[in-house]
């Protein structure tokens, strides 16, 4: 069974975006552009993986 990469957004109580996918670089890339777009927030690849980035 492959794992999969999974990023809640938590910048907003009330944000209900959720990314979950095979491929991490994929997560991470969708999970940076709902940052800067929706909450005016940069992050970076690595900011992503070690802080915010669940296998499941």
């Amino acid at each position: 069974m492959a794992h999969a990469h999974r990023l809640d957004c938590e910048a907003a109580a009330d944000c209900r975006f959720i990314v979950q996918s095979e491929n991490e670089e994929e997560a991470v890339e969708l999970t940076k552009t709902h940052m800067r777009d929706v909450h005016g927030q940069d992050y970076t690849d690595e900011e992503l993986r070690s802080e915010h980035l669940k296998i499941v």
